[in-house]
């Protein structure tokens, strides 16, 4: 009687691999074809920046590294964080995994800084010591993108703090500087500062979304349009609202976030949702897709910011930057959210 052939460790069993298993995927993901110019910093960067808002705090070391790794093997490579995010747990986060993943030279960093409570304002003294604490927290050498954020310091002069960061972009730490919380006169002044020597503000983060247009609108904005600086927006989603996933006070009561939410539940914001739900059905997109969507379609914004807490939601927001939405759309949602 014949006998079954001995299994050697030459001629392995081969796994049976059923007729309609899904393709393997090989080589780079599809989005690490996308990138746009990031204004005038020479970097090109995914139209969609991860922020890390949300690590450190409500996301810990694990879970952020699993939301990179998501964001990252889908074609990501913009990465934004503050020194003041959970007391600079959030840069040591970030800074862990471009080290285990050994990926900085793939990295588009920003940092902001000026909020920290250990290096408050942005003087000179302080803004040198602020930048030296991320590069440490972060394990890097250089800082891509440094955020000037002047929303907590009416003090320093923006001659003096330019002058620094020029110090900073010479001693190789900084390769570009953007801004948040200045006013568009500022950004005027910055720029006639720039005529004589001093650095280029190139990228301009501001509070901006569909629910929240009146602090970019205007003059900023046409001063951000006329200077080619680079918008990448942070609260792009409405502190989650535009999710869509809360939509009632009850459901978000008695939380720090709830609040920051309840502000948005009123009868424009569920108008201007109930819109944004019929365009993703239409799409066949989330609804945070289409919030997305809707900021790469105004002038001036090349990348949203966004904070997510889940892998599941890099998928949802990612939908967003291959959206296009009609001017029918967009006219939709503009009359929803007046």
């Amino acid at each position: 009687m014949a006998t079954a052939p001995l299994r050697t460790a030459e001629a392995p069993l081969q796994p049976q691999v059923h007729p309609s298993a899904p393709i393997p995927v090989q080589g780079a993901p599809l989005g690490a074809a996308v990138r746009v110019p990031l204004g005038e910093t020479g970097a090109r960067v995914f139209p969609l920046i991860l922020g890390g808002a949300e690590f450190g705090w409500h996301v810990d070391l694990d879970a952020a590294h699993r939301i990179l790794d998501a964001y990252y093997e889908r074609g990501g490579n913009a990465l934004n964080t503050s020194d003041a995010y959970a007391a600079g747990r959030s840069e040591h986060i970030i800074g862990a995994w471009m080290s285990r993943r050994a990926v900085r030279d793939d990295i588009v960093l920003g940092v902001r800084v000026g909020t920290n409570p250990d290096h408050t304002g942005l003087g000179p003294v302080n803004l040198i010591r602020a930048v030296e604490a991320s590069l440490m927290r972060l394990d890097t050498d250089r800082i891509d993108v440094l955020y000037l954020d002047a929303t907590g310091d009416s003090a320093a002069r923006l001659e003096d703090t330019l002058a620094t960061a020029e110090w900073l972009i010479e001693s190789g730490k900084v390769r570009a500087i953007g801004s948040l919380g200045l006013s568009a006169s500022q950004l005027v002044e910055a720029r006639i500062l720039a005529s004589a020597g001093y650095p280029r503000l190139t990228v301009l983060d501001v509070p901006y979304n569909v629910l929240r247009q009146g602090e970019f609108d205007g003059d900023l904005k046409l001063v951000a349009g006329a200077q080619g600086i680079a918008v990448t927006p942070s609260q792009a989603l409405e502190h989650g609202y535009l999710a869509g996933a809360h939509r009632s006070r009850a459901q978000v009561a008695g939380s720090v976030r709830g609040s920051q939410l309840a502000a948005a539940m009123n009868r424009r914001g569920t108008r201007t949702l109930r819109a944004m739900d019929r365009i993703a059905a239409e799409l066949s997109i989330p609804t945070s897709a289409v919030a997305i969507a809707w900021l790469l379609a105004q002038r001036t914004v090349v990348a949203p910011i966004v904070n997510v807490y889940a892998v599941a939601h890099v998928d949802e927001l990612m939908q967003g930057v291959g959206a296009k939405l009609s001017r029918s759309q967009l006219a939709e949602i503009a009359r929803a959210a007046q």
